[in-house]
C-alpha cells in the first residue's frame, strides 16, 4: 500500500496537547499556543489540553506525562525551550522519554528553517518521537516557527502518524 493509500485510511480528526514553554509567555498572552489551537481546531481536530509552562527540565517531563495520562491525545505540540540558551531544556526533558524518534522532523524542519531565516536556522533543535501511543513534536515557540513546522510538516501528516502508531 502506497502512501496516498495510506493517507486516505488514515483518521482525518486527532486528538491534541498542546504545550508551551516560556517564562515569558501565560495562557492569555501564549500567541503560538493559540495559533496552533485555532489552526488544528480549524482543520477538524480536537484538543484535549493546552498549558503553559515554565522552562524547567522536571516540569517539561512532567506536564507532558501528566497530560498523556490524564487526556490521552494522539499527539503532543510542543514549542519553546529548543534553542541553545540555558535555560532551553525541552529537548533534554522529552527526548529521553520516547520510544522512538521521528529522525526526519528535525532536519526537515532545518531545510525549511534554512530557507526561511538563513544560517540561523542551525540554532533549532526541533525534534519528534513517539511516547506511549502519542506522537510528540518539539518545535521552536516563535509564531512563525509554529506556522512553518505544523503547515508544512506537521498537520499534513497527523491521520498518516496515528493511523501507523495505531495499526
Amino acid at each position: 500500500m502506497g502512501v496516498h493509500d495510506h493517507k486516505n485510511q488514515a483518521p482525518k480528526s486527532v486528538t491534541l496537547g498542546i504545550i508551551t514553554v516560556s517564562t515569558t509567555r501565560a495562557l492569555e498572552n501564549d500567541t503560538s499556543g493559540h495559533w496552533i489551537r485555532k489552526q488544528a481546531e480549524k482543520k477538524g481536530h480536537t484538543i484535549v489540553f493546552h498549558r503553559v509552562i515554565p522552562d524547567d527540565a522536571v516540569k517539561i517531563a512532567d506536564t507532558l506525562k501528566d497530560g498523556i495520562l490524564k487526556s490521552t491525545p494522539q499527539v503532543v505540540l510542543l514549542c519553546g525551550g529548543t534553542g541553545i540558551t540555558k535555560k532551553d531544556v525541552t529537548i533534554e526533558a522529552v527526548s529521553p522519554l520516547f520510544t522512538k524518534e521521528l529522525s526526519a522532523f528535525g532536519p526537515l524542519f532545518a531545510k525549511l528553517s534554512m530557507e526561511e531565516i538563513d544560517s540561523a536556522a542551525i540554532m533549532s533543535r526541533a525534534t519528534a518521537g513517539v511516547l506511549g501511543n502519542t506522537v510528540v513534536f518539539c518545535m521552536p515557540g516563535s509564531l512563525n516557527a509554529c506556522k512553518l513546522a505544523c503547515t508544512r510538516l506537521i498537520f499534513p501528516e497527523l491521520g498518516h502518524l496515528v493511523k501507523h502508531l495505531n495499526d
